[in-house]
């Protein structure tokens, strides 16, 4: 039986609207979620997935935004707080070797022991060892204590390392030079330890560089305990902010496929009116 004018009109106008709806979700948004759930909708079915929520995206953006640049300061802070305590460490350590140096030279000084040269080269072993600690306390190939190793593009000239650590900045975490003190290190010697004048000379150096250690072992020691509590607030900033985000959230009465189903019916037609 042949088609009628009308028949005909009909067929071709649905394989015409058909093939253009088809023709744009293809084009625009093949492989994509939006696409596959476009197709179910147009052909009557559940969507493949959640659909898109247009809103939540845009009105919590700057909020999640600020969350994650927070947090991420958070884990440098944290990064700072680690190298300073690894630096408050190895002063420690040099102080507890300055000890047992003066240790050694106290003894000598009330005849407890007798200057030999195995007494003078343990002397000299210890003050070896502090110097050794200066040039390896590193943290992430950055020298902490070691001048003679600063000015590169993670520590500069003066021993600060910058923490990026706010929206709109961070801090400076500034590092002592424990290569050259005073008095230096190459002052104290195992020989100095066979007479009476050398002998308090040590003495009052190693007193000297006690007292120095000591104070700065406990600036790291410190510090260190305020960057682990900035870092923990940093981070509660940032769980307060992702708060406010859920709190913020909507839900839109439209779709993100929704809308575009309807923009595309309208610029391409419907195969049925709806309303009526």
């Amino acid at each position: 039986m042949a088609l009628t004018d009308l028949e005909k009109l009909f067929v071709y106008t649905t394989a015409n609207q058909i093939w253009q709806q088809d023709l744009l979700m293809n084009a625009y948004f093949q492989g994509s979620s939006v696409g596959a759930n476009l197709r179910e909708m147009v052909l009557g079915r559940p969507a493949v997935k959640p659909l898109t929520n247009p809103y939540d995206q845009a009105i919590t953006g700057r909020l999640r935004a600020d969350s994650a640049t927070i947090r991420q300061g958070a884990r440098n802070v944290t990064e700072a707080a680690s190298m300073v305590g690894i630096a408050a460490e190895a002063v420690g350590t040099i102080k507890s070797t300055l000890e047992d140096m003066q240790d050694i030279a106290t003894k000598i000084k009330t005849g407890e022991l007798v200057w030999n040269t195995t007494i003078r080269d343990e002397y000299n072993s210890l003050r070896d060892k502090i110097t050794g600690i200066v040039q390896s306390t590193l943290y992430n190939g950055i020298a902490l204590l070691d001048s003679t190793q600063w000015g590169t593009d993670q520590i500069d000239s003066g021993g600060a390392v910058h923490v990026q650590a706010f929206l709109s900045g961070g801090f400076d975490v500034t590092f002592k030079a424990l290569d050259s003190p005073t008095p230096p290190w190459s002052n104290l010697s195992g020989a100095s330890l066979n007479n009476a004048t050398g002998l308090q000379t040590e003495l009052l150096e190693l007193s000297e560089l006690l007292g120095y250690v000591g104070t700065v072992e406990d600036i790291y020691t410190k510090r260190a305990s305020g960057l682990n509590f900035q870092a923990s607030s940093l981070e509660s900033q940032a769980d307060l902010l992702d708060q406010a985000v859920e709190a913020r959230r909507q839900s839109p009465t439209l779709s993100l496929e929704e809308i575009l189903v309807r923009l595309l019916l309208r610029d391409t037609g419907t195969l049925m009116d709806e309303l009526t």
